[in-house]
């Protein structure tokens, strides 16, 4: 019989599970595909248009978050330039493109839905994060709900509350519908209000949806999966959130209830529906952000990044790296 992912689960942990910030135990680090071995072998096998370079101030108040190349670089010479510079590597669609990344996260979902009642992770997404000693990950917030698996290394996490005092109901509706990313006005004073939790290997935490937070990376490597889900709560949150910002933005409604509950909220909710089939009728695309690749992965570079010298603008674009 196969061993269980998750470690001494609680029945406090499954109240907690998508209500409240959580930090349990799992077994996804003891997997050989973590060691350096296998995960220069997943980078050479993962396609180059599903990953994400990128590197960062060491500011947490100003936001540089840069988009680079890996300049065709093996991924053992990548592993080796993790280790030595400061980057942040984001392999995406793991779950698509790697079985036994799948198998893992999807064990894991399937244990917790079996362990935790009404419980429900659809549309499961997995990012690999591979990051350097210090690096951080800026303020922000992630439209579905989200899970962070630590794998390798230690990192510190700050949780804030979801309320005004950390972030604008408009920014977090900017978030959702896309019309930014998800970055967030960051100042130090939010700190007074966070929660902070040092991860180490085998550790999990997760939140309730929106929830603003920031990652710090301690003097190691790190290696972490962040995962994504939706259910019926966390898409019905979602549309109330499109809903409000289409109502304000069409008509000057005064809706901001977050409420999710109710004939008002359906309302809401069918509205923004029929508002976005209409759309695609119309053929309208929803945006997405682009950044411009400023780098490539340079072993004899400092911090293992060679500027380009072309104007950032000429530079190739690619989708943004999802931060955790």
């Amino acid at each position: 019989m196969q061993r269980s992912l998750m470690v001494d689960w609680t029945t406090e942990h499954a109240q907690a599970l998508e209500r409240a910030t959580l930090v349990a135990r799992h077994r996804m680090h003891e997997a050989e595909i973590f060691t350096d071995e296998g995960l220069a072998q997943l980078l050479d096998r993962h396609p180059d248009e599903f990953l994400s370079v990128s590197t960062m101030g060491y500011d947490s108040t100003r936001n540089e978050w840069r988009e680079g190349d890996r300049n065709g670089l093996s991924g053992a010479e990548l592993v080796e330039a993790l280790k030595r510079g400061r980057l942040w590597l984001n392999l995406r669609r793991t779950i698509d493109v790697h079985p036994e990344i799948a198998e893992l996260i999807n064990g894991a979902y399937d244990e917790l839905e079996q362990m935790c009642p009404g419980f429900q992770a659809r549309q499961r997404t997995a990012n690999l994060l591979l990051s350097s000693p210090n690096c951080q990950v800026y303020y922000h917030l992630d439209s579905p709900v989200n899970m962070l698996w630590h794998i390798r290394g230690s990192k510190r996490v700050w949780v804030y509350p979801l309320s005004e005092a950390t972030v604008s109901q408009e920014n977090v509706e900017r978030v959702i519908s896309g019309d930014t990313n998800e970055d967030l006005p960051y100042w130090p004073d939010l700190d007074n209000l966070a929660q902070t939790f040092d991860l180490e290997p085998g550790e999990i935490i997760t939140w309730a949806q929106h929830t603003p937070h920031r990652v710090v990376n301690h003097n190691s490597f790190n290696v972490s999966l962040s995962t994504e889900h939706y259910n019926k709560t966390a898409v019905r949150r979602v549309n109330v959130h499109l809903a409000n910002q289409w109502c304000r933005q069409t008509f000057g409604c005064p809706c901001r209830s977050t409420e999710i509950d109710g004939l008002w909220p359906m309302a809401k909710i069918t509205t923004i529906r029929v508002v976005r089939r209409l759309r695609k009728l119309r053929g309208y695309e929803p945006p997405k952000f682009k950044f411009p690749r400023t780098f490539a992965v340079d072993l004899d570079a400092p911090n293992c990044i060679r500027d380009y010298q072309r104007p950032p603008q000429e530079a190739e674009t690619q989708e943004p790296a999802l931060s955790h």
